[in-house]
């Protein structure tokens, strides 16, 4: 009998052992599943990834910035039959399901097991929010369970109605689309509460295999998809066959312009390294926040139209071996003279096929462009527009590669002494020389650096003539100087950076200082002025507006440039070739960027509130001879009105 009693007793103790080293076993293993995973409370402080969207002056949008493209909307803005389609699609026990589907699993086990891999997933959309929100994609079976102890914890902590929206809002739907605001934006240009039934199954559709089905890489994919959708709502009475008909019949249509590149591409591309520095990047791309520029929407279309306008018509002017693929390019860029904001900015004839920003990034010679910054200097060192310079032959010793170097006219012809208003307004090769010699050209290079010339650049002689790199941007801030009364503002492109909450995040404050008096600017924008009115740039009358600026050649009609201004607007046109080759011959400033910046300038009248240039006190126009500098009567021929301050203007006859 206690032979007995003791074997009972060590069996009894034996299975009370195994039980417990089982169930030690499944406590560590649920543990061991459990310890590291997220806490579900803490998705009540999840913000998600949202787009940061950058819009123009006049509160059009420019473009989107983020790394997951998403617009959180609430359930009560989500139609109802997409969220029938998908609870028809995806999971169809979802309103009765604790947030895993035992029979699913069983079936999807048994179908696994046949093929010896993963082949059927059986997740529930709550298990499909799980692993978006907290989970990685594998497949393996730690994962698996993971993800419905997760959804099990969701369903307890949330409706059916919350658990919808938050996987509507956060899924993704393919090219680049997260949450089905996004999608319905990208794909069709409306909101997801606007969507009807044909897209509404086509966004249901997408989630199986988003990337392979996105209606903008494979739309036939997309429409089989769809309305194998419509065909499972049919079959289950949640339409009617008139309505999947009718459905069925719908083309899949993408929203017209649904590109990356946006309006402005190349404006956008110029700000976003600011944005990047000022706010830093993960706020800049996940933080949808919302960015304020200077750019003008009305101005830049103008700009871009008017730069497809010109290069078309060069184009046609060009020989025929220099085809579209290799054909002309061109830039532009335009400033708000009184704040320094940048209101137009093309880069190229087209973003899509060539990224590079001509307007900020091609260093090319300005040509006589740069001849202003010598004249402007000189008005600061005293010069008058009636002071003279001699326009003959000269012979400057030991020039580049110890070679005496001749500078020649563009016409090469010469015309002895003639004032410095003369010579800049005919654009004259050697008086620019001469007079860069004498004010040295290391007092060139600093004096342009101050106005805003911020390429390196050489103090030689040859630089009065443009032989010189710089970027059309610091070209044409050096021009918005004059306008100014003397004062340069370092360009902009953002005002203001707001939060998702409307909270003010960063503000420009423009960089501005001094460089000439007003009198001095002044007396510049009188002399550009001479261009337009007497010299290479009188195309320019047609416009029938104050404007001043001045042309720019470089040698074989390589560059072609206009840098100009009215009382408000400063602009700058370049037009050549990425190769560096001839635009062909007598391609100059005049013929082949002028018009194109007269296009765009006729824009900007609406936009101007002053309609003649500033005079300072103390300072009067004089009638004079350009030729030599003296007082002219009325009536003589050639003669212009020239701005002097006071006391300085040329007397007598």
């Amino acid at each position: 009998m206690g032979m007995k009693i003791s074997f009972r007793l060590r069996t009894a103790i034996l299975i009370t052992g195994l039980v417990g080293l089982l169930s030690g076993a499944t406590a560590g293993a649920f543990l061991a599943l459990t310890r590291d995973l997220p806490q579900i409370r803490e998705l009540e402080n999840f913000e998600p990834s949202a787009v940061t969207r950058v819009y123009s002056a006049d509160q059009v949008l420019l473009a989107e910035l983020f790394l997951e493209k998403r617009r959180p909307v609430p359930i009560e803005q989500i139609p109802a039959q997409l969220k029938s389609a998908l609870i028809a699609t995806e999971d169809r026990q979802f309103f009765s399901h604790s947030g895993i589907d035992l029979k699913g699993i069983l079936r999807a086990v048994v179908k696994d097991i046949m093929a010896g891999q993963f082949v059927e997933g059986a997740s529930t959309i709550t298990q499909q929010l799980a692993k978006t929100l907290f989970l990685s994609r594998e497949k393996t079976l730690t994962r698996k369970i993971k993800e419905a102890i997760l959804a099990i914890q969701l369903e307890r902590r949330y409706t059916k109605d919350e658990l919808l929206a938050l996987y509507l809002n956060q899924i993704y739907f393919g090219s680049g689309a997260y949450g089905v605001e996004s999608a319905a934006r990208l794909f069709f240009g409306k909101p997801a509460s606007r969507m009807d039934l044909a897209q509404c199954a086509l966004i249901a559709g997408l989630p199986k295999a988003p990337s392979r089905y996105s209606p903008l890489v494979n739309p036939h994919l997309a429409e089989k998809r769809r309305n194998l959708v419509l065909g499972i709502m049919r079959d289950q009475d949640l339409i009617t066959d008139d309505q999947h008909r009718m459905a069925i019949g719908e083309p899949v249509l993408a929203a017209s312009g649904a590109t990356a590149t946006g309006s402005a591409p190349y404006f956008v591309q110029y700000i976003t390294p600011a944005l990047e520095a000022a706010i830093g990047p993960s706020l800049l791309y996940k933080g949808g926040l919302t960015v304020h520029t200077t750019l003008s929407h009305r101005l830049q279309q103008a700009a871009e139209k008017a730069m497809a306008e010109g290069l078309s018509h060069l184009q046609k002017r060009m020989p025929s071996g220099k085809g579209p693929g290799s054909g002309p390019q061109g830039a532009l860029v335009a400033i708000d003279i009184r704040t320094g904001g940048i209101l137009a900015m093309v880069g190229g004839r087209d973003f899509s096929k060539s990224a590079f920003n001509r307007a900020v990034d091609a260093r090319r010679q300005p040509g006589s462009a740069f001849k202003p910054i010598i004249y402007a200097l000189a008005i600061t060192r005293g010069f008058t527009q009636a002071s003279l310079v001699l326009d003959a032959p000269v012979v400057f010793k030991g020039g580049a590669q110890k070679k005496d170097w001749q500078p020649e006219n563009f016409s090469r012809r010469y015309q002895g002494e003639m004032t410095l208003r003369r010579a800049l307004t005919h654009s004259k090769n050697i008086p620019a020389v001469r007079l860069a010699e004498r004010l040295g050209p290391s007092s060139v290079v600093q004096f342009a650096h101050r106005l805003g010339i911020d390429s390196s650049l050489f103090p030689n002689l040859s630089i009065a003539l443009g032989a010189t790199n710089t970027t059309l941007l610091e070209l044409t801030a050096a021009f918005a100087v004059f306008p100014n009364g003397g004062n340069h503002i370092q360009p902009f492109g953002v005002t203001e950076i707001l939060d998702r909450n409307d909270e003010l995040r960063w503000r420009a404050r423009p960089a501005i200082r001094a460089v000439m008096t007003d009198a001095q600017a002044a007396i510049m924008v009188d002399m550009l002025q001479g261009v337009v009115r007497e010299g290479t740039g009188k195309r320019a009358r047609r416009l029938n507006m104050p404007v001043a600026g001045k042309t720019g050649t470089t040698n074989d009609y390589r560059d072609a440039l206009f840098a100009g201004f009215s009382p408000a607007v400063a602009a700058g046109v370049w037009v050549g070739m990425d190769d560096d080759t001839s635009l062909g011959n007598l391609e100059t400033g005049a013929r082949a960027a002028l018009p194109i910046w007269m296009d765009f300038m006729a824009a900007t009248r609406s936009d101007s509130t002053a309609h003649y240039f500033a005079i300072p006190d103390n300072m009067k126009k004089i009638l004079m001879d350009p030729m030599s500098g003296r007082v002219a009567a009325d009536g003589d021929e050639g003669a212009v009105k020239a701005l002097f301050v006071s006391g300085t203007e040329p007397k007598g006859n």
